[in-house]
C-alpha cells in the first residue's frame, strides 16, 4: 500500500532473526517519565532497569589533579612527568549516571545479576532509579534495550492538536493536491503566500519544520529540490549520517554523476540495491552492516560488487561512510515533519504559537517585537559577525521565524499583566500574546506567583504587585519596559487632595 517504504526486516532483526533489535520510541519530553513508568508496569520492576553510564576522569581534569598534587607537596615535576601521571588517571571511573532514555529489559526466566550488578546512580540511596552497573555496550548483543526518548515533534503535534482541534493522524496527506502543496514548502515559500525574495532569509518554506529547518538541511533542499516523500526520506537519511552528504553524495549530485534517488542515503539502500544487482542476500546484509558502522568494505564485499557491475562511484561512496541512519527513523521523522508543515500552511497562528512555545529558544520579547526591516538588519548583523556565539545563533533562528510570521500578517502582542500566560504563547485576535517567560531575565519562578496573585483580585498598584507576587525591582523594570504596567499607580496610597 502507500505505506510500503521498502524497509527490509533484516535491518531490524538480522538475517535469521539473530540480531537483538534496537527499539527507539519517541515521546513528548513532557510525557517521557509516564512512558518510563509504564514500561516498568508492563514488564515488572525486577525485569526492567535503567541503563547505567560510567563517568570517567577526562584528560584535562586529570592534568589539574596532578598540578594540585605537585603544588600541595611542593614538588617540581618535569612536563613529561606531569603528563605521565595524568595519563595514569585519565579514564578512571569518577561517578555513575544514567542513560537519558535507555531501559534494559530482561527475559522472564533470568535475573539481572546474571548480567550485571545494579545500583543507585551516583550512590544516591534516596533516588527511585536503579541502573545497571555495567555500561549497556557490554550487554548490547545479549539484552534488549528500549530507547524511550523525549522529542520535540510529539510535543509540537500535541500543542497543534490542542490549538486547532485537529488530530495529526487526520491530516489528509494522502490527498494528492494537499500533498503537492505541502511538499512544495521543501523547495520554495509560495505555499506560505510570500515569495523567497520578500522573505529574504530562506529559499524554502521549512523554517521551524523539525529536521528540515536548519541552515544545513535547507542547503540540501536547495541542492536537491525534492518533490516526493521518497526524496524527503533520502534527505533525512543524508542529513543524519556521517560523511554521507558532505564530500560524498553532495558532490555526486552536483557533478551529475548520480541523482538523489540513486545515492546511498539510508543503510537499507545498500542492501536493497545490492540484492537488486544480484549480490547474495546474506552478503548484501553484511555489507550494509559493515558500511553503516563505518568499517568500509572487506575485499570479498568489494569483489562481489565489481562482479555484479556495481558502478565505481557507489563503491567509493560506501568506503567514505562513517555512520548511516536507518530508514525507519527517516520515515518517522519525515511523516512528523509533513504533518507539522501542513499546519504551517493551513493554520499559521497555531503553528507559530506552538513553535515559540515548544522550541522558542533564543526568543526574547523585550528585543524582538520589531518591524520586518529592523528584524532583517539584526539577522544580517549576526550572520556577518565572525564571533557570533551559540546564543546569537539561537537568536538568529528565532528572528527568522519572527520575520516570516510578520510577513504572513501575524503580530506579537507584548507581555500583559492579565492576559499573558506563564510560558505558553496564546492566540489572541489572530495574533500571538507573549508569555511572561519570553522576557529575557524573567524566569518561571517569578512568573507563577504573578499569575496566582492575579486570580485572587486585580493589582491596585505596582507596590501591591510587588507585595502580593513577590516581584523584584528588576522584574518590575522589565514589565514596565514592555508597557505591562501602564495605568497602574506606583503606590497604594490614595491622595486626598
Amino acid at each position: 500500500g502507500r505505506d510500503g517504504f521498502n524497509i527490509p526486516f533484516e535491518v531490524f532483526l538480522g538475517f535469521k532473526g539473530n540480531k537483538v533489535p534496537d527499539i527507539d520510541l519517541n515521546f513528548s519530553g513532557e510525557y517521557q517519565p509516564v512512558a518510563h513508568n509504564y514500561i516498568k508496569e508492563l514488564f515488572g520492576t525486577e525485569f526492567c532497569f535503567r541503563a547505567g553510564t560510567i563517568g570517567t576522569i577526562a584528560e584535562k581534569t586529570a592534568y589539574g589533579y596532578v598540578l594540585k598534587y605537585a603544588e600541595e607537596r611542593g614538588l617540581s615535576l618535569s612536563n613529561a612527568e606531569k603528563l605521565r601521571l595524568a595519563s595514569g588517571i585519565t579514564g578512571v571511573k569518577r561517578t555513575t549516571g544514567q542513560h537519558p532514555a535507555g531501559m534494559v529489559v530482561l527475559p522472564k526466566e533470568y535475573s539481572i545479576y546474571q548480567f550485571t550488578p545494579i545500583q543507585h546512580p551516583a550512590d544516591d540511596m534516596t533516588s527511585d532509579t536503579i541502573t545497571t552497573h555495567f555500561d549497556f555496550s557490554s550487554m548490547h548483543d545479549v539484552l534488549v534495550k528500549l530507547d524511550v526518548l523525549g522529542h520535540d515533534d510529539p510535543t509540537m503535534l500535541r500543542k497543534l492538536q490542542d490549538l486547532t482541534g485537529i488530530a495529526p493522524q487526520k491530516v489528509p496527506l494522502h490527498d494528492p493536491e494537499v500533498f503537492a502543496k505541502i511538499i512544495s514548502l521543501f523547495s520554495g515559500t509560495e505555499a506560505l503566500g510570500i515569495t523567497a525574495e520578500e522573505l529574504g532569509v530562506s529559499k524554502t518554506g521549512t523554517l521551524g519544520v523539525p529536521e528540515f529547518g536548519t541552515k544545513f538541511v535547507r542547503g540540501m533542499l536547495e541542492d536537491t529540490k525534492p518533490t516526493s516523500m521518497e526524496e524527503l526520506i533520502r534527505i533525512s537519511g543524508l542529513s543524519h549520517g556521517t560523511d554521507v552528504w558532505l564530500g560524498n553524495a553532495q558532490d555526486l549530485i552536483r557533478s551529475g554523476t548520480a541523482q538523489l534517488r540513486e545515492c546511498v542515503c539510508c543503510r537499507d539502500d545498500i542492501m536493497n540495491y545490492l540484492i537488486d544487482r544480484g549480490v547474495q542476500p546474506k552478503l548484501a546484509f553484511t555489507t550494509m552492516e559493515s558500511v553503516r558502522k563505518g568499517r568500509g568494505l572487506k575485499p570479498e564485499m568489494e569483489q562481489a560488487m565489481i562482479d555484479n557491475h556495481v558502478p565505481q562511484w557507489f563503491i567509493d561512496s560506501c568506503k567514505k561512510i562513517k555512520y548511516m541512519f536507518p530508514k525507519g527513523h527517516a520515515v518517522a521523522y519525515v511523516t512528523s515533519a509533513l504533518r507539522i508543515a501542513w499546519f504551517k500552511v493551513h493554520h499559521p497562528q497555531a503553528y507559530y504559537c506552538a513553535y515559540f512555545t515548544v522550541r522558542g529558544d533564543g526568543f526574547d520579547s523585550s528585543t524582538m517585537l520589531i518591524d520586518p526591516d529592523t528584524c532583517r538588519a539584526r539577522i544580517r548583523e549576526i550572520k556577518n559577525n565572525d564571533k557570533a556565539t551559540a546564543k546569537d545563533k539561537e537568536a538568529q533562528t528565532a528572528l527568522e521565524l519572527v520575520l516570516e510570521m510578520s510577513m504572513r500578517g501575524i503580530k506579537f502582542l507584548p507581555v500583559d499583566l492579565y492576559k499573558s500566560e506563564v510560558k505558553r504563547f496564546v492566540i489572541e485576535d489572530g495574533n500571538l500574546r507573549c508569555p511572561f517567560t519570553s522576557l529575557g531575565g524573567l524566569g518561571e519562578s517569578a512568573a507563577v506567583p504573578i499569575v496566582e496573585a492575579r486570580k485572587e483580585r486585580p493589582f491596585i498598584s505596582v507596590e501591591d504587585l510587588q507585595d502580593r507576587a513577590h516581584v523584584s525591582n528588576s522584574v518590575v523594570e522589565l514589565l514596565r519596559a514592555q508597557g505591562a504596567l501602564e495605568g497602574l499607580s506606583e503606590t497604594s496610597q490614595v491622595s486626598m487632595f
